[in-house]
């Protein structure tokens, strides 16, 4: 059976935003003065050396407007070839692949796929998408990779009415940049008193 993991770049306040896009976002690129060599080499290791994508459709037009015509390294390379699982209601409009459209049962779907056989699935910079697999407790591991800065603005990590929960502290570093990787893994509903 195939793990689900969250991946997000995310700052003190919660943003995730990182793309000027559609909402005129005032700090596209805010995690670049932070990125160093360990820092990659930090999130390539919890990347894993293969695995499969869950998108949502918003993250897979960015990352497809990049990612293809990015020069060969070992991140673009697995992230090149990793299976893209995207929840879009236009699945015929996919272009950048491997890919799979995924219908409107996400629980459904993302069951289906953890069942089979293949490396884990990532989910990483859909908000939306996020608070969704949580409410339907279908991610096993969450990283935050927290940088030192308020934004004010911007796409959240989660939305508002994601449930409560729990989650237990796996692992915590960090690097010279001030740059916090927490990794947690899911227990189930919130806990209180």
């Amino acid at each position: 059976m195939r793990k689900l993991k969250i991946i997000e770049h995310i700052s003190l306040d919660g943003v995730i935003q990182q793309s000027a896009d559609e909402n005129g976002f005032p700090y596209p690129e805010w995690t670049v003065p932070y990125r160093t060599l360990a820092g990659r080499e930090k999130v390539m290791a919890a990347f894993g050396e293969r695995f499969d994508l869950l998108l949502g459709r918003r993250t897979y037009d960015l990352w497809s407007s990049f990612w293809p015509t990015a020069p060969a390294s070992p991140i673009a390379d697995v992230i090149n070839a990793a299976t893209k699982y995207v929840v879009t209601h236009h699945p015929e409009s996919l272009a950048w692949g491997p890919f799979e459209g995924l219908g409107p049962d996400l629980a459904k779907d993302v069951r289906r796929i953890k069942s089979q056989d293949g490396p884990a699935l990532i989910l990483s910079g859909s908000s939306s998408l996020t608070s969704a697999v949580l409410e339907h407790g279908l991610a096993e591991e969450l990283l935050l990779i927290v940088y030192p800065v308020l934004l004010g603005t911007g796409k959240r990590f989660l939305a508002e009415g994601t449930p409560a929960q729990t989650f237990e502290s796996i692992s915590t570093n960090t690097t010279p940049t001030g740059i916090v990787f927490s990794a947690y893994k899911t227990v189930g509903a919130l806990k209180v008193g």
